[in-house]
């Protein structure tokens, strides 16, 4: 604020914002040269060219050289003065064009506000003036003085005078460093983003089945009253799981304490905990489509790894039976929790397409060593990962699994930087998948044309086929049906005439 009203020698006034440590100064004039030049100008212009009519609101004008200016012009009531009143403006000067057209609404409203404030206290000066000694009757017996002569003199009045507030200066100070500060809070950034991920279709797709069927059974009535049942609401969808209603779940209530969980805290803290080899065969089960089964007394624990593990794949591909007293064929899920005492077949033992984790309770001599991340909770176990297809130290695997596992070994790299290292990759594998989605299901592509598509795209290695075909099944149905479309449509397919 460049205030020209100030008494001379007078400090200015100063306020600090320690929310964002900037200082709003009040000065006789600005200190920087450039500033003052465009401040004088824009006080010029507001009061002398720039008129709005009526003379007294609002009005807008400035160039990208010497900036945009809103002013308010008004007048001030003044027993002295010629017509008996003054004119002010209090302007508002912003580089931002757009920012300031937008924000006219605000400060037009605040600006009146202080500009009644002033004309009020200035109007209760001029009455009690008027009442004291009238201007009116003494000019009109001088009326043929030249007029040089009626102002004997005297310089023009301060505006602190002419509202009798000697705190007037320090009180517009505060109320234009408000006005500033909360002009600019309203300046903020927004991500726009492009059409919604395959992930966000998916779990809208999702929720909306969710609603249908719970619209479904609020209209009829529960077959079974003995039976609890519990309704799963997460990321990957609908899970129903019966739980037992024995006795023994509610016992001990009144001494119920809070136990530490035994969980995986994270993919890197999974790591360590199974070793390197270990995970690595899980990890590429997982992103294969293969079905995961954890065997363990622990449904907490086995919990925690199916919602750390579901993090490397598309949510449209996790399908999940968390805890079950009864094997689950891999078609209803690829995450499947059980029991120790349930038997799963010897065929899924047998068979390439399925990992198992069995957890035992650990024996002294196996518990593994400290370091990883809060492991005390799960150093009381030992967890064994077989599969009838295990996979070979020297396999290159799939390319999103050697990213992910150099993300993991790279201790520089925080535990939330990992995650969205891996958010990115599954990004960019599944911008792969519909391009394959396209070109084979949409365009029916000879092999010939699919095998370069996959060499231009770096996945024509087997593992990486088998990846790309498994996650095409978590493409939403919204992208599917509009490709659909869109290829079906015969103003998309022929020439306009």
């Amino acid at each position: 604020m460049g205030c020209r009203s100030l008494a001379a020698g007078h400090p200015g006034y100063i306020s600090h914002d320690k929310e964002t440590s900037i200082k709003y100064v009040s000065h006789q004039h600005p200190n920087h040269p450039q500033l003052f030049s465009i401040v004088r100008q824009a006080c010029v212009r507001s009061l002398s060219c720039e008129v709005c009519p009526g003379r007294e609101g609002p009005i807008f004008f400035g160039d990208e050289q010497h900036g945009f200016v809103f002013s308010h012009t008004f007048f001030i009531k003044d027993s002295l003065a010629r017509g008996f009143q003054r004119w002010y403006s209090i302007i508002a000067i912003m580089m931002d064009r757009i920012y300031l057209i937008n924000s006219w609404p605000f400060l037009l409203g605040k600006i009146r506000g202080i500009i009644d404030e002033l004309q009020g206290k200035a109007l209760k000066v001029f009455e009690a003036e008027q009442f004291g000694c009238p201007q009116r009757a003494q000019r009109m017996n001088t009326a043929f003085t030249p007029f040089l002569h009626q102002r004997n003199g005297n310089a023009a009045r301060s505006l602190t005078s002419l509202t009798s507030d000697d705190n007037l200066w320090a009180c517009l100070h505060t109320s234009f460093a408000w006005l500033l500060k909360a002009c600019g809070s309203r300046l903020t950034e927004k991500l726009l983003e492009g059409a919604p991920t395959e992930d966000t279709l998916v779990q809208m797709e999702k929720l909306a089945d969710l609603e249908e069927e719970s619209e479904s059974w609020d209209n009829s009535e529960a077959e079974e009253d003995t039976k609890a049942v519990a309704l799963l609401e997460g990321a990957e969808g609908r899970e129903l799981t019966k739980y037992p209603t024995d006795s023994s779940l509610l016992s001990s209530c009144g001494n119920w304490q809070a136990r530490k969980l035994s969980v995986f805290k994270s993919l890197r803290h999974m790591r360590q905990v199974l070793g390197a080899p270990s995970f690595r065969m899980l990890a590429w089960h997982v992103l294969m489509g293969n079905q995961v089964i954890w065997k363990s007394r622990d449904a907490d624990l086995v919990q925690s790894a199916f919602e750390v593990l579901r993090t490397m794949l598309p949510v449209g591909c996790v399908r999940i039976i968390p805890y079950s007293s009864q094997y689950e064929e891999a078609y209803r899920c690829n995450f499947l929790g059980l029991s120790p005492q349930v038997q799963v077949p010897s065929h899924v033992l047998s068979s390439e397409f399925a990992v198992i984790v069995e957890v035992h309770a650990a024996t002294r001599s196996s518990l593994h060593p400290t370091g990883c991340e809060d492991d005390q909770s799960l150093s009381k176990y030992e967890f064994v990962v077989t599969s009838g297809s295990p996979v070979a130290a020297d396999r290159v695997g799939p390319t999103i699994l050697n990213k992910m596992e150099a993300a993991l070994t790279n201790q520089n790299l925080s535990v939330d930087v990992v995650d969205q290292c891996l958010v990115c990759l599954k990004e960019e594998w599944m911008n792969k998948v519909k391009v394959l989605f396209k070109f084979t299901k949409v365009d029916s592509r000879p092999k010939e044309d699919t095998q370069k598509l996959l060499s231009i795209l770096g996945a024509s290695e087997e593992d990486n086929v088998k990846l790309l075909k498994f996650w095409m099944t978590g493409l939403s149905k919204t992208y599917k049906s509009h490709l659909m479309s869109t290829v079906r449509s015969p103003t998309a397919s022929e020439p306009r005439s």
